[in-house]
């Protein structure tokens, strides 16, 4: 039996016009979204590492005023609120140092989490407490139903993470492949209530999502929250199709309907053509953030090199704006909490911050 949408499809707008609404290859054609850094703020960037390397300071609990960034501060927040309220996402270009080298791992953490205090709380990217994330091919299969996707070299398809905004931050690149795409939820709605307005209204039913094997105290191995929900005038999105999959693995959770499986079929394929999305290769030193209430990612599946210290690898932080939009209440069955900037992550049982300097 279907269940039944949480909203009623007729008080949303048949169209959502929003700045995030956009279509890739227009984007593509304009580079409004990069960020290219001066050599300044680049010299606040290196003079606040070093600060905070000689105080000695724990990583995993970064605050701005750990690493000041006079001229660049304000800046970031500029960017932030482009992100949180306009097209989506930006890219940071041209961050460079010798902290970007392989040998120096505490100091590029330095950097992406210093940068990342003045954008947001760090939130736990996994069960064990790790508020820095290594986007890294582990030699794993997602078909281990304990495994996400981002530790192996398949392609991710289009998805959401578990946080306001997630950032990347590039420290080397694979030797094929590995290209980062965004689509925007919006506009898959619009094209979704356009098309098949009754395969719109599927997605804004409540669906099992896997929580993949963490999982908080008191709850589900798995979530149910629409894939697209309307909340205070505003369209918010949650979605990974392998993991609300993988949820069927549960005894108490039925089979996907006929109908769920074209709706979610249908997302899929209008996510994946090209007059939607946007691809880019993000460059060493590249920070890419992405609002992912408005925006989908994906990463195309790539050829690693066989050396070890070429292998591609990025940094990821989740991040949790103090001044991030209003969530519905559903949505705290995943987020935790619902305040802005202290909301998102990974939270079990024992759990305790952590920055790890190797992917594992």
């Amino acid at each position: 039996m279907e269940t039944a949408p949480i909203v009623d499809l007729s008080r949303i707008p048949a169209r959502i016009d929003a700045p995030a609404a956009w279509y890739g290859p227009e984007v593509a054609r304009s580079e409004a979204w990069i960020e290219h850094l001066t050599p300044a703020e680049i010299e606040e960037v290196d003079a606040a590492v070093r600060r905070f390397a000689e105080a000695g300071g724990d990583p995993a609990l970064m605050r701005p005023e750990d690493f000041p960034l006079p001229t660049l501060a304000p800046r970031l927040r500029r960017v932030l609120a482009e992100v949180l309220e306009g097209r989506g996402f930006a890219l940071l270009r041209g961050l460079r140092g010798p902290w970007l080298d392989r040998s120096d791992a505490r100091a590029a953490a330095i950097v992406f989490l210093g940068i990342g205090s003045h954008l947001g709380s760090a939130r736990s990217q996994n069960a064990k407490g790790h508020v820095l994330g290594h986007v890294k091919d582990l030699g794993l299969s997602s078909q281990d139903p304990n495994v996400r996707i981002y530790q192996t070299r398949e392609r991710q398809t289009f998805h959401t993470d578990s946080c306001d905004v997630v950032a990347l931050l590039c420290l080397r690149t694979a030797r094929a492949g590995g290209l980062s795409a965004l689509v925007s939820s919006i506009t898959l709605y619009n094209e979704l209530r356009r098309a098949r307005p009754d395969l719109a209204e599927v997605l804004f039913a409540p669906i099992e999502t896997d929580r993949r094997g963490e999982v908080p105290a008191g709850e589900r191995p798995y979530f149910r929250i629409p894939v697209l929900n309307w909340h205070a005038g505003l369209l918010t999105a949650i979605y990974q199709r392998q993991y609300i999959e993988s949820a069927r693995r549960f005894p108490d959770v039925p089979p996907l309907t006929a109908r769920q499986v074209e709706a979610l079929d249908l997302l899929d394929a209008l996510a994946d053509d090209p007059a939607l999305h946007l691809t880019m290769e993000l460059r060493p030193g590249d920070i890419q953030l992405v609002h992912n209430h408005t925006l989908l990612h994906d990463r195309t599946a790539f050829e690693d090199w066989p050396e070890p210290d070429r292998k591609r690898h990025l940094l990821r932080l989740w991040l949790a704006p103090p001044g991030a939009r209003a969530l519905p209440p559903v949505f705290r069955e995943r987020f935790g909490s619902l305040t802005p900037g202290d909301r998102g992550g990974i939270v079990v049982p024992g759990m305790r911050p952590g920055v790890p300097l190797e992917a594992g």
